[in-house]
């Protein structure tokens, strides 16, 4: 499969900003939306637990584009048992000696399973390539079997859904900024991030070689304005719920008698609760 070279151009201007004058979403307003869709989210966990469907789905984009807010949005309402964040550290010196897939597939979902990867496979297309910590040659190599890959998780019958979450860079700093002066951030800022911000047209490069080769009728992208996040979660979530099979699947009936006593209290013998926490 022939690989597309880095193009040479940015997109124009105008192409680059299609949501810009849209208003910033409140938060009250956020989750007075949000309600319903955490509802049908639900139901969606529970279809996927009755037929045994394997869902899939990948969380890409920039530093600060708002990754692990939209897969919180997706896996707050959901059994932790049933629904799973995969977010993997750089690889070991034997992984980098493995077959650049394989790291990835023992966190594939089984059945009745939601799988949610925050970064993907898709990093050697990313920030591997445009850091300078994968060769020309193996981000040609990556882009040539992506496409093969992906075809052999959606014929094996996995759900793949691929989202590319969009941010301005002006939008981009503003978070940056957040997080260097918020200590409960602090974390999220690292010095590849602070690397990164010199090569964000690079990454635009980079992401748009990507789409040309792996962007397929078995496998799409979709792209998600992250400019406003919460906005970007309905968004995203909207997507997914109207992209799964509509199959209703009613929970099961349950009675819950009375006890038919009076509840026990709590007795210990051995051990006793640590006091309880008091702020005066």
């Amino acid at each position: 499969m022939p690989v597309m070279a880095l193009p040479c151009a940015l997109p124009a201007r105008g192409e680059r900003r299609i949501f810009a004058r849209m208003k910033r979403l409140k938060r009250k307003k956020f989750e007075k939306l949000y309600v319903p869709l955490e509802q049908e989210l639900v139901a969606m966990a529970r279809w996927a637990a009755k037929t045994g469907a394997r869902v899939l789905v990948l969380f890409e984009g920039r530093d600060t584009a708002g990754k692990g807010g939209a897969i919180q949005a997706v896996a707050r309402p959901l059994n932790p048992r049933q629904c799973r964040t995969v977010a993997l550290p750089k690889p070991s010196e034997r992984e980098r000696t493995q077959w650049y897939f394989q790291r990835y597939v023992e966190h594939l979902p089984a059945a009745g399973e939601i799988v949610l990867f925050d970064r993907s496979w898709y990093n050697r297309a990313g920030v591997e390539q445009v850091m300078g910590f994968a060769t020309p040659g193996e981000v040609d190599a990556f882009l040539s079997q992506a496409p093969r890959f992906e075809q052999l998780l959606v014929e094996d019958g996995i759900l793949l859904f691929k989202y590319w979450l969009t941010t301005d860079q002006a939008r981009q700093e503003e978070r940056f900024r957040e997080r260097l002066d918020d200590p409960l951030k602090r974390w999220k800022l690292s010095p590849i991030d602070l690397a990164a911000r010199e090569k964000y047209d690079a990454y635009t490069l980079a992401r748009e070689a990507m789409l040309k080769v792996t962007h397929t009728a078995h496998a799409p992208w979709t792209l998600v304005d992250f400019n406003d996040q919460r906005r970007g979660r309905l968004t995203l979530i909207r997507d997914l719920l109207d992209r799964l099979p509509d199959t209703r699947v009613d929970p099961e009936s349950l009675d819950l008698p009375p006890l038919g006593r009076e509840p026990s209290a709590e007795g210990f013998s051995v051990l006793k609760p640590i006091k309880p926490y008091d702020p005066d």
